[in-house]
């Protein structure tokens, strides 16, 4: 068994390297940076799965008054396919209807069809939309 909880200073490194051993990582952007900027929000939207002490999985949600996003979930691949990314799933879900949030998005990379299929099956739907994005800070 698994267990849910928030992000802590202390889980960054393995954090990262989770996100690395997963793909999740880009070189324009620092995972470090990343996961320090989130966890200064304190806003109980990044959560990790935790077995025997060890970090197994992640993942980042987001609030911004007018929908919830998903980013970084990932799942050491030693324990995927056991239920651990649609309890995380699951966990941010009931965290973001909490605070209100109506709807969640997430973006997946086109070439990644296997984690498409997990996404069709927790009931999220490719929306038409094309994704625009624009660097305010260089990390």
């Amino acid at each position: 068994m698994f267990v849910i909880r928030q992000v802590q200073d202390q889980d960054i490194e393995d954090l990262v390297s989770l996100w690395e051993m997963c793909n999740l990582t880009r070189p324009w952007n620092n995972p470090e940076i990343d996961a320090f900027r989130k966890l200064q929000q304190k806003d109980g939207l990044f959560l990790v799965a935790e077995k025997d002490q060890r970090l197994i999985a992640s993942i980042m949600g987001g609030y911004d008054g007018h929908r919830g996003w998903i980013h970084y979930l990932a799942v050491h691949p030693h324990y995927q396919r056991l239920g651990v990314a649609t309890a995380l799933m699951q966990q941010m879900e009931n965290r973001l209807t909490a605070l209100g949030c109506p709807k969640v998005q997430l973006l997946v990379r086109q070439e990644n069809l296997a984690v498409s299929q997990f996404y069709d099956q927790l009931g999220y739907k490719e929306v038409e939309t094309v994704c625009l994005g624009k660097r305010l800070i260089q990390d």
